[in-house]
């Protein structure tokens, strides 16, 4: 999952990292005494950091998503443009070995329309509202993989991936096609279970 390999920042960086970006929320203040910021490296782009910044201190949480490098700070607000726009500029670096957690990163930051599709790499990646019997839980997990390359990979230049994915009480099956520039393109989709006993998808924005 895109989550794994976060540090926490200490109290000063916190501190460096807020006064930095005070500009760049909409009026939306974050208080360095109750703000928790989780921070990683992108493989897939050269010298921009992502950070996570929750301030506890608002209910529910404040919470923002932004990259930066040097002076650049470049808030991602759900839509596909701040991500597309970087991929021109940086230029975006993808490889086999980086594909898979650009594809990642993009569905976990990118919302369509009617809500978001969150790919699931194992059963405990489901957010369940209420734990199913084990026997439910057994089936739906051998229904489940982590994202693998598809084996009708044309060698184009392009990646071609398979993913399971919620969206919204569902779980899918979709190939998800990757350009060389970062277009990322989902086709196949095949409905696997409906009506599943999981959270409604709230991202604390």
């Amino acid at each position: 999952m895109f989550q794994d390999a976060y540090i926490k920042l200490d109290r000063l960086e916190v501190e460096e990292l807020l006064e930095k970006t005070k500009k760049s929320f909409d009026g939306v203040s974050f208080n360095p005494d109750n703000t928790v910021v989780m921070a990683r490296d992108l493989p897939f782009y050269d010298g921009y950091r992502f950070y996570d910044l929750a301030d506890h201190s608002h209910m529910p949480p404040a919470r923002r998503f932004i990259l930066v490098k040097g002076e650049e700070i470049i808030v991602l607000d759900f839509t596909n443009m701040p991500i597309y726009t970087l991929n021109g500029k940086s230029p975006i670096h993808l490889n086999r070995d980086t594909v898979k957690d650009y594809v990642r990163f993009f569905f976990t930051f990118v919302r369509g329309r009617h809500g978001r599709f969150i790919i699931v790499e194992s059963v405990d990646d489901i957010a369940w509202r209420e734990e199913p019997p084990p026997a439910a839980r057994k089936s739906i997990s051998k229904l489940i993989q982590p994202i693998a390359f598809h084996s009708s990979d044309k060698n184009d230049g392009k990646y071609y991936m398979q993913a399971q994915m919620m969206f919204r009480d569902s779980l899918f099956q979709a190939d998800v096609t990757v350009q060389p520039d970062g277009l990322v393109q989902l086709s196949n989709e095949v409905l696997l279970i409906e009506d599943m006993p999981v959270l409604d998808d709230t991202f604390g924005q």
